[in-house]
């Protein structure tokens, strides 16, 4: 038993060139393995266009529901299936560690990449925990370095 006997991997990689990523996803899918295991959003989408039967199971994704990934966290569908990075309830909790740090807050802002399904899923977390606590949550759309500069130099909000 072992690699070359009855296991064989095929490794592809593509850094996060789009257009690689979605090369060798149809690659890998018609070489017809038994599984394919692939890392994060941004890798499973393509192989999800590129075949609908060769499981996929990938060991991180950050809003697998969000990100179009699976149904469901309880019930996968389809031939995905995989583990989250971590529960959003954590996003919360930050909100409350926060108001114990600093009870005078009122207001927060919360960074996040809208093109990630995690960052709205989170923010939504976020959002509906602040009314318990009285606080009032805004989002600051970041897609790249520069946005997080620009975002961090405007003007602060009034705590």
């Amino acid at each position: 038993m072992g690699i070359g006997r009855n296991v064989r991997i095929d490794i592809r990689w593509a850094t996060a060139n789009a257009g690689d990523i979605g090369r060798h996803a149809a690659d890998l899918a018609t070489l017809a393995p038994d599984v394919i295991v692939a890392h994060g959003t941004s890798t499973v989408r393509p192989l999800l266009q590129a075949t609908h039967t060769v499981p996929i199971v990938f060991p991180v994704a950050a809003d697998p529901v969000g990100g179009g990934l699976v149904d469901s966290l309880a019930r996968p569908g389809g031939n995905v299936t995989g583990f989250m990075v971590s529960d959003y309830n954590i996003s919360g909790k930050w909100l409350e560690l926060l108001q114990q740090i600093a009870p005078g807050v009122t207001r927060a802002a919360v960074l996040r990449d809208p093109t990630q399904g995690s960052g709205n899923s989170e923010f939504a977390v976020v959002q509906a925990l602040a009314l318990s606590l009285r606080m009032e949550v805004n989002p600051i759309n970041v897609r790249d370095p520069a946005e997080i500069e620009r975002a961090l130099g405007a003007p602060r909000m009034a705590v």
